[in-house]
């Protein structure tokens, strides 16, 4: 049974920093990423990362401040989020894909999807 479980989420100033988690189980993936969903709104792709040479994709919004990272050994996943603006507050949801990164990265709907952990940042 696939699982993934994310951590990590919580309330930061603006400018502040967190680290999220994700630990997959169940087998291992080509990509992973993470996408985020505000209030109101549709839920965006924010990074993804591959899973042999572990290269990344990023949102524009997100490209200088938040980092994507994966521990293959530990079947781990990690976005560390600098410079949080009020903006990035969401849910945030781990996401994993059978595919080659250059193909999940045209989907919005991956295979596997965590049940989202919040991120509140203040003004």
């Amino acid at each position: 049974q696939v699982q993934l479980v994310e951590s990590g989420g919580g309330l930061v100033q603006g400018g502040g920093s967190l680290r999220l988690s994700c630990a997959a189980s169940g087998r291992t993936f080509s990509s992973m990423g993470w996408f985020r969903q505000a209030p109101g709104k549709e839920r965006e792709f924010v990074a993804a990362i591959s899973r042999g040479v572990g290269s990344t994709y990023y949102a524009d919004s997100v490209k200088g401040r938040f980092t994507i990272s994966r521990d293959n050994a530990k079947n781990t996943l990690y976005l560390q989020m600098n410079s949080l603006k009020p903006e990035d507050t969401a849910v945030y949801y781990c996401a994993a894909d059978r595919q080659f990164l250059s193909e999940a990265i045209t989907k919005s709907e991956w295979d596997y999807w965590g049940q989202g952990t919040q991120v509140t940042v203040s003004s």
